[in-house]
């Protein structure tokens, strides 16, 4: 698995691409890396989103109200508990609205664009994948061009707003041609 990361800077935060979380899952388990996975399909505002972190992340500190608490939470506070050997980072279906827009999100990915920086300045191996929400809802008469038997992971999320799609790179230009 050591070959999934290869072509991968030990510390960025890039767009999850062509990755499978189950793979990324496994190359940090064989890497004896933390695997950090959080779905953030179904929040909708900062705050959701926040709370989604810190439960499927269960970070310590509670309620947390801001993106620089979430990176005090995972750096910090890990920091202190003792000797790091990596991390696995996935932030899927990250919200594309108005109440998180462009915005929101550069916030959000800039925390932890600074986490990878923190845990690249201790030489701790910090890779953080990300993915937004765009997806359309699923239909019986729709024709798939995807030809893999792997379903898609975003069937039930619903936005399909011009921002939304711009938002999308990259995606399945076949999957939304059929939902017209």
């Amino acid at each position: 698995m050591e070959t999934l990361f290869r072509s991968v800077r030990s510390n960025i935060v890039q767009s999850i691409r062509a990755y499978r979380v189950a793979q990324l899952q496994s190359a940090a388990e064989q890497l004896d890396h933390h695997f950090l996975y959080a779905n953030l399909g179904k929040a909708h505002t900062k705050q959701e989103v926040l709370d989604l972190l810190v439960a499927q992340y269960r970070l310590q500190g509670g309620h947390i109200k801001n993106f620089d608490g979430v990176l005090g939470a995972i750096t910090d506070t890990v920091y202190k508990s003792g000797p790091q050997t990596g991390f696995v980072v996935v932030l899927e279906h990250i919200p594309c609205n108005p109440k998180f827009d462009k915005e929101v999100r550069e916030q959000l990915l800039d925390a932890f664009r600074d986490a990878a920086d923190y845990w690249g300045e201790r030489r701790v191996p910090f890779r953080c994948f990300y993915s937004f929400a765009v997806a359309r809802a699923p239909s019986d008469d729709a024709v798939s061009l995807d030809t893999s038997d792997e379903p898609m992971p975003t069937d039930k999320l619903v936005d399909v707003s011009p921002l939304a799609l711009r938002m999308s790179s990259p995606f399945n230009a076949g999957y939304w041609l059929n939902a017209a």
